[in-house]
């Protein structure tokens, strides 16, 4: 499910679609999900997030809600968790709150996953909370954060940088990458020096570490409408250290909502320090879809691949390939069109390729009908799409989500990642058990064997 401040903006875009087609049949692998943890209020409610493991096994991740401290946050049931899953002989897994959000000026509503550095420390965003507020309806700008491990298994929580002050952007809401010399890249949805797309701009920052053990934050780049707004998911890094990422909006085109119909953008650095943008596609020619809302995927040839939240032939979104070519040219084509039957609808979550070519994510609606999610045919979907020569590729639905009485099994997931073993791991912003505080259950993390 989109964070909390992309709703307002999907939704808009949600009027442009009237339906789904449904014609072509389906491939069903019928792979088995486990669910590995049901949330609970103190434990965390409503994970939006990718998780990441480390090298003993155990998963990371975030919770958009819930955990220790409820007071500020405006939802009365939390401001969200950094947890750890540990797994246990019996197959069983235990949850650990890393650190509960919303004491002091730590950061409320984590939506983003969590990355690792070589020590082991983690890092992650908030969209609220921090130091500043002007212009963030009084509940903060959002924070980037470091969790410190100590030996007696307690996190430390620091904040490395609060957003909103001058022109470094606000809500970011994207999760975060690292290069090798441990800066940490990552994206605000809105805010920057720009002000022709208010509120839906945004920025492209790096954070430096100090010696002092302070960090420094430098805007990249502030998008301005025609180069983009919105921007959204993680970026990812090329073996050349150029930088790339998507934004919901921006040059607006026919069909689309009014902030746009999005971009796939290239940042690169330059000798002096400075990073250049450019354009490599701007949706919304014909059926390629609009609003790209995932992570891109790269290949071992620079090939860049995504999806849209909305568009194509059917309405319920596109899986696209952006082609490099020679002179800096990209060609985009459309692999797979979503909303053809119950092969889902609305990708959100980004890509991840195998050790093979095969490339794995998530249809945050759609599927099998389900009642507990009738808006848009189903709960969600998790999918692998596999080439078959000739740029084609085949799709193959692994599982339908909400499968179970009561959909314990959970609804609208997240991304996935992959084990050694080629099982997928990922969680979802609704379903499971027991109910939360808010009168819904707060949602999984799941296993999809295969």
């Amino acid at each position: 499910m989109p964070s909390k401040n992309t709703r307002i903006f999907l939704a808009a875009i949600l009027t442009m679609v009237s339906g789904f087609l449904s014609t072509p049949t389906l491939v069903y692998a019928g792979s088995k999900e486990r669910v590995l943890h049901s949330f609970n209020d103190k434990g965390g409610a409503y994970p939006y997030a990718p998780l990441t493991f480390d090298a003993a096994g155990n998963l990371y991740g975030t919770t958009s809600d819930g955990g220790a401290y409820g007071e500020g946050c405006g939802y009365g049931y939390g401001c969200g968790t950094a947890f750890e899953l540990i797994p246990g002989t019996n197959g069983k897994w235990t949850e650990k709150v890393l650190h509960s959000f919303g004491r002091g000026k730590d950061g409320l509503d984590p939506v983003s996953g969590l990355i690792r550095d070589g020590t082991g420390n983690l890092y992650g965003t908030t969209t609220h909370g921090g130091a500043y507020n002007s212009g963030c309806s009084g509940i903060g700008c959002g924070v980037v954060f470091e969790l410190t491990p100590s030996i007696d298994g307690r996190w430390t929580e620091k904040v490395l940088h609060s957003f909103g002050k001058g022109k470094d952007g606000v809500w970011p809401d994207g999760g975060l990458v690292m290069d090798s010399a441990g800066n940490v890249y990552g994206t605000t949805f809105s805010g920057g020096s720009t002000s022709s797309c208010q509120p839906y701009c945004g920025t492209v920052f790096e954070l430096t570490p100090c010696r002092n053990g302070t960090w420094k934050e430098r805007v990249l780049h502030s998008f301005d409408y025609l180069d983009g707004t919105g921007p959204y998911g993680n970026l990812i890094f090329d073996a050349t250290g150029n930088l790339y990422g998507v934004a919901l909006g921006g040059y607006s085109r026919s069909g689309c909502s009014t902030e746009g119909c999005g971009i796939v953008f290239q940042l690169t650095p330059g000798a002096n320090g400075k990073w250049t943008e450019k354009v490599v596609h701007r949706f919304g020619l014909g059926t390629d879809g609009f609003s790209p809302s995932g992570s891109l995927a790269l290949d071992m040839s620079g090939n860049l691949y995504g999806t849209t939240f909305s568009g194509g032939a059917y309405g319920g979104g596109t899986f696209f390939e952006l082609a490099r070519g020679g002179n800096g040219r990209w060609t985009e084509k459309v692999l797979h069109n979503f909303g053809s039957g119950s092969d889902g609808v609305r990708p959100t979550g980004g890509l991840i390729f195998d050790s093979t070519g095969n490339i794995y994510g998530t249809t945050n609606e759609g599927g099998v009908f389900s009642q507990y999610c009738p808006d848009y045919y189903g709960c969600g979907t998790d999918f692998e799409l596999i080439p078959v020569g000739n740029g084609k590729w085949t799709e193959t639905i692994l599982y339908n989500f909400c499968s179970t009485v009561d959909c314990k099994d959970g609804f609208y997931p997240s991304a996935v990642i992959l084990d050694g073993a080629g099982n997928l791991y990922g969680t979802t912003s609704g379903g499971g058990f027991p109910i939360c505080a808010g009168g819904q259950p707060c949602g999984t993390v799941f296993e999809i064997e295969r």
